[in-house]
């Protein structure tokens, strides 16, 4: 479970104070998967962080009751200097997996050919992002984060093999997806929340969120 207990967070833009999450409190329980919709600005990439453990909260807690992927896209935990053949390998020892295991599926699923072995600082943004989702999808989460905002990939082949793997993931795992549109949260998630003006306000499906967030967009 992820549980986030009168969590605030906010900062200084420099003319006011904007308010991302205002004493927030709701639980996301294993196998129930979560779409959160908020519009652009709001703070989508602020509150994911904050769920994987790279933000810290200005007040309030966040209980990780079990293993919580970084976010897709995250490229903090990768170095550019060295080949994905060698961060997939060192970063399965730090997770205790099997690194030859973690290469061969990431050399599967990203299918880079050569570019494999060469240092991930002469990737393009698509191909970056390709490692970083094969290899969030070859390590094992009980929560797999996935911000809209992350850097994404034009391969066509790559985005079919990846969703579908993401699909059979929804049978023994739980995904929380972050988005400013409903149609990306459908395949994913069936309760949902909305994000906006500092609060998380929870239903128990996409629809009824969507009916609020195209009110509040919407006008």
């Amino acid at each position: 479970m992820l549980e986030f207990v009168n969590v605030s967070k906010s900062f200084w833009t420099g003319t006011r104070r904007k308010v991302i999450l205002d004493q927030v409190s709701f639980k996301v329980e294993l196998g129930r998967s979560l779409g959160i919709l908020a519009p652009n600005g709001t703070g989508k990439t602020t509150l994911i962080n904050i769920m994987a453990g790279l933000e810290k909260p200005d007040e309030g807690e966040v209980r990780r009751m079990c293993n919580i992927s970084f976010p897709l896209g995250f490229m903090g935990g990768v170095v550019p200097k060295v080949s994905a053949m060698e961060n997939c390998r060192y970063i399965a020892k730090l997770y205790g997996l099997d690194p030859d295991y973690v290469e061969s599926y990431c050399r599967w699923l990203c299918n880079l050919g050569e570019y494999f072995d060469q240092p991930l600082g002469t990737y393009s943004a698509g191909m970056r992002a390709r490692f970083t989702f094969a290899l969030m999808l070859a390590l094992e989460f009980d929560i797999y984060l996935i911000d809209e905002g992350m850097p994404g990939t034009t391969d066509v082949e790559f985005n079919k093999k990846a969703g579908a793997i993401l699909q059979e993931r929804l049978e023994t795992t739980t995904i929380i997806i972050v988005s400013h549109q409903a149609a990306t949260l459908e395949k994913f998630a069936k309760s949902a929340a909305v994000l906006m003006n500092g609060q998380l306000h929870m239903f128990e499906t996409l629809e009824e969120a969507k009916l609020l967030y195209d009110y509040e967009t919407q006008g």
